[in-house]
């Protein structure tokens, strides 16, 4: 199942920034995708250059950094933003899993450091766990997703449409939860298996389809939609 620890900010009460630098534009969807579902605030790159000039403009708390990009490495990026932003916490992925590349990422300043092919789940979790012993971090008071007159309490897993309660199995709140963290954006049968069945497109896009037509008929019955079909690419939730 999806994560259901408590979300973590920023002391100030607002979301984490974390940034993701790739060239790969599918792992970086994938990466933003399961960051976003944190609550957390993404900033992606593709180039060193383009991270560099991110990273000044949004200040993030975190970076997850390819070590091989187009233009200039994972090491010297992470050296031109330390030198405006000193203590934000770096994770490097890489291809490479030679003890030689894992002394020359960590010994340069590197927090942490992930191999490919990794685990979503892997990744998330390392970054909880640097984001908390950063001191950036702090649980947040709010428990509650609102999109339009739908009302999701992630600690009570009460949710409600229109002040009136809606019941719902473990799955379909998931379920829930993942299109409410996620509003006005589709997402797809594959996003939506990875996230809350917890694995891999294979043919199961029918259990996708099944559990939406559960959703449909306990938040949309007798009410305007709000759980949308965009053919032949996947689902979103919008206000009514």
């Amino acid at each position: 199942m999806a994560n259901t620890a408590d979300t973590l900010t920023r002391l100030d009460g607002t979301p984490l920034r974390v940034m993701t630098v790739d060239d790969e534009p599918s792992l970086i969807e994938l990466l933003s995708m399961a960051m976003r579902y944190e609550g957390w605030e993404v900033f992606t790159a593709r180039s060193g250059t383009e991270a560099v000039r991110v990273a000044r403009e949004s200040q993030p708390d975190a970076i997850v950094l390819d070590m091989m990009l187009p233009d200039f490495d994972g090491l010297e990026v992470m050296r031109r933003i330390r030198a405006f932003q000193p203590d934000v916490p770096v994770i490097f992925l890489t291809a490479r899993d030679g003890v030689s590349d894992r002394i020359s990422g960590l010994t340069a300043g590197g927090d942490d450091y992930v191999t490919k092919p990794f685990s979503l789940e892997e990744v998330i979790a390392r970054l909880r766990g640097l984001l908390r012993r950063s001191g950036a971090t702090s649980p947040s008071p709010i428990t509650q997703l609102v999109v339009g007159d739908l009302v999701l309490d992630e600690d009570s897993h009460e949710v409600t449409r229109g002040g009136d309660p809606i019941n719902l199995t473990a799955t379909e709140f998931e379920l829930l939860r993942f299109l409410m963290r996620n509003p006005k954006r589709v997402l797809s049968k594959a996003q939506i298996l990875d996230r809350v069945w917890d694995y891999d497109f294979g043919g199961q896009a029918n259990v996708v389809e099944l559990y939406i037509s559960y959703l449909r008929k306990k938040i949309d019955a007798g009410r305007d939609p709000m759980i949308h079909t965009m053919r032949g690419v996947g689902y979103v939730l919008r206000p009514a």
